[in-house]
Parts: structure tokens; C-alpha cells; sequence
């Protein structure tokens, strides 16, 4: 096989298509999941009860596997984008989740008594110091979630979410190497640019001050 054939499949007029849909899917469902997650780990920061019972649920999604959810979504929602949306949403969850809860949680209790003792509001303490010194574990469970979901997208293509999945697909119906490797490559680029991009953003997004912490721990 040349790699000219390869070529040749991300030539066709359909590719844009299948990729802006892949890459719509993934956002979405990272996008939502990310609001579902965050302010219910934003509620429960305070309370040890609503922590764990938090990281349980999390835990719990997290068991469940990608192919899974989205046959659970078929019976109830049908074929297309939208059911796809869902079950890739309810995978996107817990990754967020669990970081998010566990980064709140782990912000020093003393540091926390100190601004109260400072006079800072509730408000304050969590925009200044709760939310920067969780925002790196926050993040790195939002990479994970959009690498996960990236991947798991492929699938969606079984419940006719599209994407580059359908070149998968494809490929193995017709026993056509070049297409199923142009779509797996495809996948596998964008996976290693979200987690380049995630990575990126995370670090941009890391206080300067837990940035220099860090390195004098690994030196």
C-alpha cells in the first residue's frame, strides 16, 4: 500500500466534514460536561460527605465503558449527533469530576483558616486561592476528559454521531487498508494535539508561584 492512497482519503470533498464533525462532538461534550462537573465540585468543597460521595459517583462513571454508554443512549435517544452528545458528555464527566473535587479538597485547611482569619469571604478565598491552587489537578482532569472523549468519539460512528469514525468503519466493510489507517491516523493526530493543547493551556493556567514550588520538588 503507498501512502499516496492515504493521501488520497484525506483528499475527498466528505473529509473536512467528518473531522469539523469529530471535533464538534469532542468539544461539545467536554464543554458540557465541564459545566455539569465544576459547580458540582464547587458545592461540595466544604463538606467530606459530599466529597466522597462525589468521587464515588465519579469513580463509578469512570467503570463504565466508552462502547457502553453509548448502546445505553441508542434505545432511548435513537441515531445521530445527539445521542452521541449525550453518551460522550456522561463520559466526559467524571474524569472532570474526580480532579476537580479532589483539587479543591486537597487546598491546605490552614491556608483556608488563614483568609478566613484575614477577613476574606467565602467568595474570595475560592477565587483567590481555592481555584489557583486547584487549577492545575482541575486542568489535568479536563485533559484527560478531552483525550478520553477525542478517542472514544470514534464510536459514536455505531449510533450515526459521524465523525472520523465512519472512515474506520468503512475501511473494515470494505477491507480497504488505506481508508481504515486515514482515519485512524486522523484520530490519533487529534488526540496527540488535544493533549498538546490541554497541556499547554494547563500550564499557562498553573500559578507562577506552584510552577516554582514544582520544580524545586523535582530537583
Amino acid at each position: 500500500m503507498m501512502p499516496g492512497e492515504i493521501i488520497r482519503v484525506f483528499l475527498r470533498p466528505q473529509f473536512p466534514e467528518l473531522l469539523l464533525t469529530h471535533v464538534e462532538l469532542s468539544a461539545l461534550a467536554v464543554g458540557i460536561a465541564a459545566l455539569i462537573a465544576l459547580p458540582v465540585a464547587l458545592a461540595v468543597r466544604n463538606t467530606p460527605l459530599g466529597t466522597a460521595i462525589a468521587i464515588n459517583v465519579g469513580n463509578v462513571g469512570r467503570a463504565v465503558p466508552s462502547l457502553a454508554l453509548l448502546a445505553l443512549a441508542l434505545p432511548f435517544l435513537g441515531f445521530g449527533f445527539a445521542p452521541s452528545l449525550v453518551a460522550l458528555t456522561a463520559l466526559a464527566v467524571p474524569p472532570i469530576l474526580i480532579n476537580a473535587t479532589t483539587g479543591l479538597r486537597e487546598v491546605s485547611g490552614e491556608i483556608v483558616d488563614a483568609a478566613r482569619g484575614m477577613g476574606l469571604s467565602e467568595a474570595q478565598i475560592l477565587r483567590d486561592i481555592q481555584l489557583p491552587i486547584a487549577a492545575p489537578v482541575i486542568f489535568a482532569g479536563v485533559r484527560t476528559s478531552a483525550v478520553q472523549v477525542v478517542a472514544s468519539a470514534t464510536l459514536a460512528t455505531f449510533i450515526g454521531g459521524g465523525g472520523l469514525g465512519d472512515l474506520i468503519v468503512e475501511g473494515f466493510q470494505r477491507g480497504d487498508e488505506a481508508i481504515l489507517l486515514a482515519g485512524a491516523i486522523s484520530v490519533a493526530a487529534l488526540a496527540v494535539a488535544t493533549e498538546v493543547l490541554f497541556g499547554a493551556l494547563e500550564k499557562a493556567l498553573t500559578p507562577k508561584g506552584l510552577r516554582l514550588s514544582r520544580r524545586k520538588q523535582t530537583k
